[in-house]
């Protein structure tokens, strides 16, 4: 979902319940008139908000009344104009800029902060500009989107600019009203903006004293900002840069902003510099520097403590950063030296920080001695102390220390072990009312204690290790408001005290373990205004008490494993804004009334098990803006009572089971939408220009469009009018010819994923094969079609690019220059070739897919060495020579593929470094070396394919192996078609740990990193004679042995009979000799059994009829005597399975009654008639990675074993 609704979610939760109606007056009274002309602007600029929070906007703002008395509106007292508009925090939403705004041209101060104003063609329709006497604009946390809004570089005027994404600082989102008990929400909607040309905003802007640029993306701006600031903005008062991407060190041009007060370039490590830049002493009249997170070094010279307004000093999270705690007095308010490398004088007091409220240290700057001469700090109000683990036994003393301090209200520990402390040491703090403890150790005493602290307003515990049950004793914090809490240690049912928390406001609860039902307690809290609960590990449904929540705005519940439906309580919830019930086993139908809630703006049932039809609804009012069903079991047509709902910005239904068609002419209503997603049902789309619309404008705003396996036979011609796309799956249709230029040439600035793969293209209309993608482009797939000629590249790196399935034939010399960012690189399955480039090896490439293809060349060594990064690399099927490096080293790999190619020389030692590695397949090469018995100590390998080679010795492992783990998890093992000799060990096969346990539950192969945006698929070639299964899950039951075409002799071990989770067994073309043993007969899951062409003797034993699951024999071209044994599984093989062993009789040979055993014949090889099993290895999002088998069919036996193998598995 687009990153908008997000941030338009996150600012409507955070807003105040009841907006603060200061109106802003100017000399006015009640016998002043404003222009008729001004109000009636304003009362068009009320027409195009609306507020959820109320069903009244703006309750003064009435036609016939005098606009100067209004809410947030202040005029001149001699011209009665309209000068001042403040309209921030009132919790509006507006999708673009209302063109009346700009039609009040005097204006002189707008405030127009945390509302939600629209997106980046928001800001193109702005026309700042028309305002020429603004002196303070503030459009902080308001939604906005994309460049910078033009026409504010030209107020000249400008004193004060406020453009910033701003966190709220002092470590909380949430504060409380103390007089009405209300909680006030900090939080917004936040700005998405860039600048690439800070000379161009600020040029013309030589008044400006105020400047809030924070996490305005300045990483692509080309000027040196601090000269570019000294230039511009002489009588700056107020820099903040907080999180701009700053690229250029800072320089001592800055001290020429001779005013500055306070400087706040913090989170900008590209402008630290080998020394702290000292010059800062330079500024007299500073009272503010927040330089946290800077990467800064050397030493901070004590001097600066000197500077006499100094009052906020944050040096914060600078790990390098050397000083002193100071010597002198100094007026401090806030101190912030956590995460810095400072120590402390010995006769430090703290009588230097009579005026600090404000305090973060390291753990290892706090010692016994520190806190014996510090003292205490009366005026004390906030302390955090990070790393506390380094404290050793100083914990106990410093909880004292704390506790000490009557006036601490806030306390933030980090690393804190509690596991030695004593209850009674945090009854000190009996006057806290904000408690933050992150990654501590906490006992279940230590948690008992916390809930007698009754004054606590909030209390945040994340990723604290607890291990036992939470406390009944939470419920006694009844003057608690909110309640954040995300460690998994909590284990057992959440408390029903927690019932008693009467006051809250907000309760998240995250990762943690809580089991059972959620209880009914939960509708007790009344007040609640926010309630989020994720990945925990609840059963049951969703308890109807929730619906008593009636001052609810946000619910959201997301992994917790509710089952059930939707409590019908739910629908009568009407201030809810945003109810997300995400990836639970929810079932049913959808509620209709869900749809029509009167504040509902978000719906997200993400990875449910919604059924059945979505009924239709009366639409009418609706403000719903975000509606998200995506992944549910939906079935119907698609209702028709969604083209009803206006105010919808993002609409995603796809991988559900809709039928019927949809025209998408039938969306005109939705004006506003910007992300539609139909992929992955049974619908077939009707293309607009196939009706009588191909001239409307219909979804004019849509940036992200979803309409993958929908039927389409060609681009819809919609797509031509939209300029600003971001987001475009048209895969897995119908689409013949050519891409289109008008791809690159309208989206080229905004394009972020493009996924046009399984198609039928088969040519590309582009003037470069150097695509002309922005920096922000991610997702290339043109897999699985027709191209041909030259890959095409985007010219700025991209982050995953599939060209695999296709016809093309060559790549740019160079295209390793633009894959800076790539981390997934498939060419699969194309007619490539020539040699790889060794600065592929420069990459940061996670998957390298060239399989199939006709490279050529020597092995590029370089892309095995150092691969501390690299974890799929395929290269099977191509022309590679030469030998693999000897020097494997900081190895990441999980998959190594090099079949089919040409590699010679021993098998690299160093390969042994590889602990994560889950398949090796070096087949079909000309390897020539022995067992690899060292590999064995790899506990995560499941795939060692060695066929084909020129291995030879014996196959087993060494002396040094005999004690530990040997190949503990491998499911397959082929070494088919060598020269090894000698006799099996039966001890060898006792190491194989994962085949001797039965897997009957079809788990994934899961590798440490997801890959998303798709899939990888590794293929794994199995052969044996009439050999056939398919598995269409991703599982890891299949099990494999096959050594078949080599030279072993003696006896096949009896250990054999103890992997009871082999699938297919393999000995055959090898001079094995003696009897089968009948311990085979306890491999009930075996479906392949090969042994043809040895010289095994004797019967064949009766055991062998409890392979129930057996579908195919062969036992030919032995000495095998006897009669073949009955079973109704024995019944299904036909001659083939016994030919060439003249000593054997009875069905489906002749009766053994006229049946005499001739004398032995001499051993006759019969050519091997292979069946290629593909296994194919699969990696996804949160789908990890598994196996799943297709076939290449070439025997008479396969339906009969498929249809007995399907029988199977739908029992």
């Amino acid at each position: 979902m687009a990153f908008i609704v997000w941030a338009l979610l996150l600012f409507l939760l955070h807003l105040p319940t009841i907006a603060t109606g200061s109106s802003a007056h100017f000399g006015g009274n009640n016998t002043v008139r404003c222009h008729p002309n001004q109000a009636a602007a304003l009362l068009q600029l009320k027409q195009s908000f609306f507020w959820v929070n109320s069903p009244v906007i703006l309750p003064t703002w009435q036609d016939g009344t005098d606009c100067c008395t209004w809410e947030g509106v202040g005029c001149d007292a001699s011209s009665h104009l309209v000068t001042v508009l403040d309209l921030s925090g009132r919790g509006m939403y507006s999708d673009s800029f209302e063109p009346a705004l700009f039609s009040l041209t005097s204006l002189q101060r707008l405030d127009l902060s945390m509302n939600s104003l629209g997106t980046s063609s928001t800001t193109k329709d702005a026309e700042f500009d028309r305002l020429t006497s603004l002196t303070h604009l503030n459009l902080s946390n308001s939604g906005l989107d994309g460049q910078i809004p033009m026409g504010i570089n030209k107020l000249i005027n400008l004193v004060s600019l406020d453009l910033s994404k701003r966190y709220v600082n002092d470590n909380s989102d949430i504060s409380f009203n103390e007089s009405d008990d209300e909680i006030i929400f900090t939080g917004d909607s936040y700005n998405h903006l860039q600048e690439s040309r800070l000379m161009s905003l600020v040029e013309n802007l030589s008044n400006l004293k105020e400047l809030y640029l924070d996490h305005v993306d300045m990483s692509t701006n080309v000027d040196d900002w601090c000269k570019t600031l000294a230039q511009s903005v002489p009588r700056l008062q107020v820099l903040s840069l907080d999180g701009c991407s700053l690229n250029t060190p800072i320089h001592h041009s800055l001290l020429r902003l001779h005013s500055l007060t306070v400087i706040n370039l913090q989170s900008n490590p590209g402008i630290a510099v080998n020394l702290f830049p000292d010059f800062f002493m330079g500024f007299a009249n500073l009272t503010v520097l927040r330089l946290s997170h800077n990467n800064l070094e050397g030493w901070f010279p004590d001097k600066f403590f000197q500077l006499k307004n100094l009052r906020i000093l944050d040096l914060s999270f600078n790990m390098n950063l050397l000083g002193h705690l100071p010597k002198v007095p100094t007026s401090l308010e806030t101190l912030r030296l956590e995460g810095t490398n400072f120590s402390y004088a010995k006769r430090i007091s703290s009588s230097n920080f009579n005026m600090l409220k404000e305090l973060g240290l390291e753990g290892k700057l706090i010692s016994k001695d520190f806190l014996t001469s510090f003292g205490l700090i009366w005026s004390l109000c906030h302390l955090e102390l990070l790393n506390s683990e380094l404290l050793g036994d100083s914990g106990s003393n410093l909880l004292s220390w704390i506790g000490a301090h009557k006036n601490l209200t806030c306390l933030i520990l980090s690393e804190f072990d509690f596991s030695s402390t004593k209850p009674s040491s945090i009854s000190n703090f009996k006057n806290l009312r904000s408690l933050w403890l992150f990654g501590c150790n906490l006992t279940r005493p230590i948690m008992s204690a916390i809930g007698d602290l009754v004054d606590l307003q909030s209390l945040d515990m994340s990723n604290c290790n607890t291990y036992s049950s939470m406390p009944s004793s939470i419920g006694n914090l009844t003057n608690l408001k909110s309640l954040y809490i995300n460690s998994p240690g909590f284990l057992g049912p959440m408390p029903a005290a927690i019932g008693n928390l009467k006051s809250l406001k907000s309760m998240v609860f995250s990762n943690c373990e809580f089991t059972g039902p959620m209880p009914s307690t939960i509708g007790n809290l009344t007040k609640l205004q926010t309630l989020e609960i994720a990945a925990c590990r609840f059963s049951g449904p969703i308890p109807y008490s929730i619906g008593q929540l009636k001052e609810l705005r946000a619910l959201f519940i997301e992994g917790c494993n509710m089952s059930g439906r939707i409590p019908n309580s739910i629908v009568n919830m009407s201030k809810l804004i945003y109810l997300g019930l995400p990836a639970n086993y929810l079932s049913g139908k959808i509620p209709a009334r869900l749809f029509t809630l009167p504040a509902l703006l978000f719906l997200d049932l993400f990875g449910n098990h919604f059924s059945g039809p979505i009924q239709e609804f009366d639409a009418v009012p609706s403000y719903l803006m975000s509606l998200q069903l995506t992944s549910n079991e939906l079935t119907g047509e698609f209702p028709k009572s969604f083209f009803e709902l206006t105010s919808l910005i993002a609409l995603e239904i796809d991988l559900n089971n809709l039928a019927g068609s949809v025209d998408l002419s039938s969306f005109k209503r939705l004006k506003k939408l910007r992300d539609l997603n139909l992929s992955h049902n049974n619908l077939s789309v009707i293309m607009d220009d196939e009706g009588d619309n191909s001239s409307s404008t219909y979804l004019s705003e849509l940036k992200e469009l979803g309409l993958a396996c929908c039927n389409i036979t060609k681009f819809p011609s919609i797509l031509t009018r939209l300029s600003d796309m971001s987001y475009l799956d048209l895969s897995c249709n119908k689409i013949s010819g050519n891409i289109p230029k008008w791809i690159w040439e309208k989206w080229s600035s905004s394009v972020v994923h493009l996924n046009l793969s399984h198609n039928m293209l088969t040519s590309m209309e582009v003037a470069s094969y150097l695509l002309p993608f922005n920096r922000h482009f991610e997702t290339l797939d043109l897999s699985s079609n027709m191209l041909q000629g030259q890959i095409p590249i985007p010219n700025l790196s991209a982050e995953f690019l599939d060209y695999s399935h296709n016809a093309f034939s060559s790549i740019l010399p160079n295209f390793t220059l633009y894959l800076s960012k790539t981390w997934y690189l498939s060419m699969s399955k194309n007619n490539i070739s020539g040699n790889i480039p060794h600065s592929i090896c420069n990459s940061s490439l996670l998957v390298l897919n060239l399989a199939h293809n006709n490279f050529s060349g020597p092995f590029p060594s370089c892309l095995m060495e150092q691969t501390y990064f690299r974890n799929i690399l395929n290269l099977r099927g191509n022309h590679f020579e030469g030998m693999l490096p000897t020097n494997v080293t900081r190895c990441a790999f999980q998959t190594i593929d090099l079949n089919g190619n040409k590699i010679e020389g021993r098998l690299p030692r160093a390969l042994g470094n590889c602990t994560y590695l889950e398949v090796l397949d070096l087949g079909n090469n000309k390897i020539a070396d022995t067992f690899p018995s060292w590999l064995g100590s790899l506990s995560n390998l499941r795939v060692l394919v060695l066929r084909s080679n020129r291995l030879y010795g014996s196959i087993g492992y060494t002396f040094e192996d005999k004690s530990g783990d040997h190949f503990p998890n491998l499911q397959i093992i082929d070494l088919a078609s060598n020269n090894f000799t000698g006799s099996l060990h039966p001890q060898w096969f006792e190491k194989f740990i994962s085949m001797k346990k039965y897997n009957n539950t079809g788990e994934t192969i899961s590798h440490r990193h997801s890959i998303s945006d798709g899939f990888y698929q590794d293929t794994v070639t199995i052969s044996c004679k009439g050999f056939s299964m398919t598995f269409e899950r991703i599982l890891t039951t299949l099990t494999a042995i096959d050594l078949s075409d080599n030279a072993l002799e003696g006896s096949i071990p009896e250990s054999v009979g103890k992997l009871v989770s082999l699938h297919v067994l393999n000995l055959s073309h090898n001079a094995f000799s003696g009897r089968i043993p009948p311990q085979l007969g306890g491999i009930t899951a075996l479906e392949s059994l090969d042994l043809s062409s040895n010289w095994i003797s004797g019967e064949i034993p009766q055991e062998l009829t409890n392979l129930t699951f057996l579908t195919v024999l062969n036992l030919s071209n032995n000495q095998l005597e006897g009669k073949i044994p009955e079973s109704r599984q024995f019944a299904t093989f036909e001659n083939s399975s016994y030919e060439g062993n003249a000593g054997l009789c009875g069905d489906p040979l002749p009766k053994c009654a006229s049946w005499s055993p001739p004398s032995a014949e001499p051993h006759v090889e019969s050519s091997s008639e292979h069946v290629d099993i593909v296994m194919f290895l699969f990696v996804g999002v949160g789908f990890g990675v598994g196996f799943a088998v297709g076939i290449l069919m070439k025997t008479s036996w396969i339906n009969r074993w498929f249809h007995s193998a399907v029988s199977r598995q739908r029992t």
